[in-house]
């Protein structure tokens, strides 16, 4: 098993709801490429994530299942990317006074990872998940900032008045 650990600057809540957001997937995943389909149910216990891993044209098909979700707590899961194989990962949320500390543990299950030895397999999963780390608390440092200021006239304001340009003399 690797594990990785960070500080963040954000309530568990936010950790949780960069996980919740199953379309959010690549955005925090080394490796992940893009999303193919998102259960509704997502992130309820025995829903899944459709991803694929890798770089055009070299993509691989897979899925990440929800063991369990306790929300702000711990999220379980169990992701699939044959032929590289299976791996549980685990990822724990305790509060602290100025933020979280947020741990990852992963851990091969089934396939050629599980078959490698930990001291070959934990050092590249440590520094994966180092950036997965860094990455998550991007996405969960900014949700904890609240809304945008998308005031009347800003990009994405779709009611602002537009003003009609001034008539030339």
């Amino acid at each position: 098993m690797a594990t990785n650990r960070r500080l963040m600057r954000c309530a568990p809540e936010a950790v949780f709801r960069a996980l919740s957001d199953g379309w959010l997937y690549p955005s925090w995943v080394v490796g992940a490429a893009r999303m193919r389909e998102v259960d509704t149910a997502w992130p309820a216990s025995r829903s899944t994530l459709h991803h694929s891993v890798g770089t055009w044209p070299f993509l691989l098909n897979g899925t990440t299942t929800m063991l369990e979700w306790h929300p702000n707590r711990r999220a379980v899961m169990q992701a699939r990317g044959w032929p590289i194989g299976e791996a549980r990962v685990v990822v724990e949320v305790e509060a602290g006074h100025s933020g979280c500390l947020v741990s990852i543990h992963e851990t091969p299950v089934h396939g050629p990872g599980a078959a490698l030895p930990s001291f070959i397999t934990g050092p590249l999963l440590r520094w994966r998940n180092s950036e997965t780390l860094r990455r998550l608390s991007y996405l969960a440092e900014s949700d904890s900032l609240g809304p945008r200021n998308m005031g009347p006239g800003s990009y994405g304001d779709a009611t602002a008045q537009v003003k009609p340009p001034a008539a030339s003399e």
